[in-house]
């Protein structure tokens, strides 16, 4: 409860924060590349309905009327085993297809104010329990070496060992955790140190795999999808849209 509660508070922060910005990219151009979209922002910023920036430094975006929160980041690698299909910047980019420029406790901020309700990580002990939470679909965007726009499905970059198919299973808002330092007091949002989209399972995660899924060296079940992937730096727009539940409608007077 108290980490939802830091969650809550901190999305009502990260929008105050945005929607005190014009949107500087309407929902088409924020599948470009920061420096496109960027470069139409003052025409973006009169039309109506648009993304929301929610940092003036990171590459974040949440698009409410289309249900999505949008970050950029690069590929980091192309070939290997894999433990992330994407990490936070400068931390597991040596077994994460991509990595993201942005902290996670903004997108979970972000996917929280959409309305997204975290599940709960992987347990190992005293028995292993998947994760569970939302489904969070994930499409990418980018330009090839001719200038084509390009898209996928995430799923597709990540070849799965045992069948050498594309991974089947979805992700899912798991929602990671927290720690705080005893001296400070200061709250850590876990998934910040890497742990951003797994497809090994963590407790840290904030999107993970609802199967079990071992990081153990050589016991790896997944692989990058190499002929699939664009050159390593590739700018890639990485757009996340979580499967919300249907609210009921209100009984009618006498049912």
């Amino acid at each position: 409860m108290r980490v939802r509660t830091w969650i809550l508070w901190a999305s009502y922060a990260l929008l105050a924060l945005g929607m005190s910005r014009p949107a500087i990219c309407s929902a088409d151009e924020a599948d470009k590349t920061p420096s496109t979209a960027e470069a139409d922002g003052d025409k973006a910023a009169a039309a109506p309905s648009k993304p929301v920036r929610l940092s003036p430094t990171e590459p974040i975006w949440i698009d409410r009327p289309r249900n999505r929160v949008i970050v950029v980041g690069k590929v980091a690698l192309r070939e290997g085993q894999l433990e992330m299909f994407a990490c936070t910047e400068g931390t597991k980019e040596h077994e994460s297809i991509l990595s993201v420029p942005v902290e996670a406790f903004k997108v979970h901020a972000a996917l929280v104010h959409l309305g997204a309700d975290p599940g709960r990580p992987v347990q190992f002990v005293p028995e292993y329990r998947a994760a569970n939470g939302p489904i969070v679909d994930i499409s990418l965007y980018w330009t090839d070496e001719s200038g084509q726009r390009r898209t996928a499905w995430a799923q597709d970059w990540v070849e799965d060992a045992r069948t050498g198919k594309s991974l089947s299973q979805p992700w899912i808002f798991a929602g990671s955790g927290y720690w705080v330092d005893e001296k400070s007091g200061k709250r850590d949002y876990l998934a910040n140190h890497g742990d951003f989209i797994c497809v090994s399972n963590f407790s840290s995660a904030m999107l993970d795999l609802p199967i079990e899924s071992t990081d153990k060296a050589g016991q790896l079940l997944f692989t990058a999808f190499t002929d699939r992937i664009p050159p390593r730096d590739t700018k890639v727009t990485i757009v996340l849209s979580p499967r919300l539940k249907k609210k009921e409608a209100p009984a009618k007077k006498g049912e």
